[in-house]
């Protein structure tokens, strides 16, 4: 945890878990072999949040070693959710449900999810 993320009592600021869980999204996406800026120029497509929930169990403090997860529960014609967790030393702090929209990058449109992607995330 770095002091960037927490307020000014040293605790991390609500909003930066999203953060975290953007990233662990993120990675999970790579491992899979899905460049999202490929995807983004080559399908012209793109994914936004659609809707988030979030529950707060506990909170973190400047210097833990959190572990951020991210696991695709669902896929739909046009959206992917996760199931989301953050955790110190197996406790955990924060769980979310994530929507991504998948959107077709000119219009901002909802868009078919291309084959390739619902293919790396199965």
């Amino acid at each position: 945890m770095y002091y960037q993320d927490t307020d000014a009592g040293g605790v991390v600021f609500h909003a930066q878990y999203f953060a975290f869980m953007e990233r662990a999204r993120t990675e999970l996406l790579n491992q899979a072999g899905v460049d999202v800026a490929r995807l983004a120029e080559e399908s012209g497509v793109q994914f936004m949040v659609a809707s988030l929930a979030a529950t707060y169990h506990r909170g973190a403090r400047l210097n833990e070693l959190l572990s951020v997860s991210a696991e695709v529960v669902k896929i739909g014609r046009a959206s992917v959710v996760f199931r989301q967790r953050v955790e110190r030393s197996g406790e955990l702090l924060v769980e979310a449900e994530v929507t991504l929209a998948v959107v077709d990058k000119g219009r901002m449109k909802p868009a078919r999810m291309p084959v390739e992607l619902e293919k790396a995330l199965n």
